[in-house]
């Protein structure tokens, strides 16, 4: 989620500033020592399923906000020591000419698949490395206004389906709301078609805080992108359709767990940030569900990655 460039009022809510409810403090009194931020501590792996079974299948998740800036910044090296099955990427803002020799030789990877903006070159985009072939790849959803930007890759696994996708973010002032709803409307009909063939997992940046307890400061965020009740109502009907959030079925009370946090004014360190990434699977698999990591300790984007384990 791009929120770099925010609005003073935009990163201040992001800060929590405009959520204290505390007047100014006046001049001469000392003001309140800044709290200890609450870190997340992301728990030792689970790899089996409550029904006994061993994961077969580890996914990875990461928008890395430039794919060359985050090369550079030696995810790789990440993500060689983490070994997914499947790595899925967002945010890459690189055309397939563009891209790094690193990533693109990469042995581990033998098969690679890349979407990008057919309009604007550096502009959203999202790729999928799998270590094993899948049956069959397809970019998009077939809605011609949502598929130029580069926004979704489906690989189609002997028992699954896996989803790849970079929602759209409503935009600074909420000018893409409207296009931002249609997209949830369409989306959501996409997966439930692709649902009654196979299951599937849907991975990525879903640019949205589904619930108050997704992101630190929600009073002073409910007018900006990523917490509008449209977004957050579009998660829920997702969810009313048959699909579950994997972190939230292992973790349901767990707060602070966060997956973005901006640059600005020193949100990572405070742990000011949002669950914007999730794993969201097809009621059928969630009985081979072992676990749903935030890897927040891996540095390279605005981002840091995520990963599940499952049996399929």
């Amino acid at each position: 989620m791009k929120r770099g460039k925010k609005s003073t009022e935009e990163a201040a809510a992001a800060d929590g500033e405009s959520d204290n409810g505390t007047a100014p403090a006046k001049k001469g009194k000392k003001g309140k020592e800044p709290e200890a931020p609450i870190l997340y501590e992301d728990p030792p792996d689970k790899t089996t399923s409550k029904d006994g079974r061993e994961a077969n299948m580890k996914i990875t998740s990461w928008n890395v906000d430039g794919l060359r800036a985050w090369v550079k910044k030696k995810g790789l090296d990440w993500v060689r020591e983490e070994a997914p099955d499947v790595l899925c990427l967002q945010e890459t803002k690189c055309a397939e000419k563009s891209l790094p020799a690193d990533i693109t030789s990469m042995p581990e990877y033998p098969h690679k698949y890349w979407a990008g903006s057919d309009e604007k070159e550096g502009y959203s985009g999202v790729a999928m490395l799998c270590k094993t072939e899948p049956l069959n790849v397809t970019y998009g959803i077939g809605k011609e206004e949502h598929d130029k930007e580069g926004r979704v890759i489906t690989a189609e696994f002997p028992a699954f389906f896996l989803v790849t996708a970079y929602v759209p973010n409503s935009g600074r002032g909420l000018v893409r709301l409207d296009y931002r709803k249609t997209w949830d409307v369409d989306f959501r009909a996409y997966l439930s078609d692709l649902d009654k063939r196979k299951p599937l997992v849907l991975c990525g940046d879903l640019n949205v805080a589904h619930e108050e307890i997704d992101l630190k400061n929600a009073k002073g965020n409910k007018k900006n992108a990523g917490f509008t009740p449209e977004e957050r109502e579009g998660f829920s009907q997702l969810l009313a359709a048959g699909f579950t959030d994997s972190f939230r079925e292992l973790y349901p009370e767990q707060a602070y767990a966060y997956t973005f946090w901006t640059y600005m004014m020193n949100s990572r360190s405070k742990n000011v940030g949002w669950r914007l990434d999730y794993f969201v699977l097809s009621s059928a698999l969630v009985p081979g569900l072992c676990d749903s990591k935030i890897r927040n300790k891996a540095m390279g984007s605005d981002h840091c990655p995520i990963t599940l384990h499952v049996v399929v």
